[in-house]
């Protein structure tokens, strides 16, 4: 398991939520079993990008964060369910003005992510490296 090699920076709130909420899928995770998306099977063919690792990583993280509970049922094949915890569900309000402000400025945020995705595209990797020699011990 990866384990961090500098401690988080929990200075204020901004800084606790990033790190509870750090991960490119946990606001859809949440999101998705707010709406009864609950199997691990169902929240992969949700987010038909994430590979089941990084989900059940991302799980794992969210369920130590008290955000959402595992239930393990006892039959064969084994069957788990993620739940919203009442913590969990305090997150929903927030994640749905996130994407009410993601909808009201859809056009704008999709031109600048296509123009940055263009610009990476279009430039050589090394382009973002300096000119400074890199020397070998």
């Amino acid at each position: 398991m990866y384990v961090k090699k500098i401690a988080p920076s929990l200075n204020c709130g901004l800084d606790l939520v990033g790190e509870v909420l750090y991960g490119k899928w946990k606001i859809r995770i949440l999101w998705f079993i707010h709406q009864g998306h609950l199997r691990p099977g169902e929240l992969q063919r949700k987010i038909p990008d994430v590979t089941r690792r990084v989900l059940n990583v991302q799980l794992k993280e969210l369920e130590d964060h008290e955000l959402v509970i595992r239930t393990i049922y006892p039959v064969m094949p084994p069957k788990v369910e993620y739940h919203l915890t009442d913590f969990g569900k305090t997150l929903i309000p927030l994640i749905s003005s996130i994407g009410l402000w993601g909808d009201e400025h859809q056009e704008r945020l999709r031109r600048v992510i296509l123009k940055q995705n263009a610009l990476l595209v279009a430039e050589p990797e090394d382009a973002f490296e300096d000119d400074t020699p890199v020397h070998a011990p």
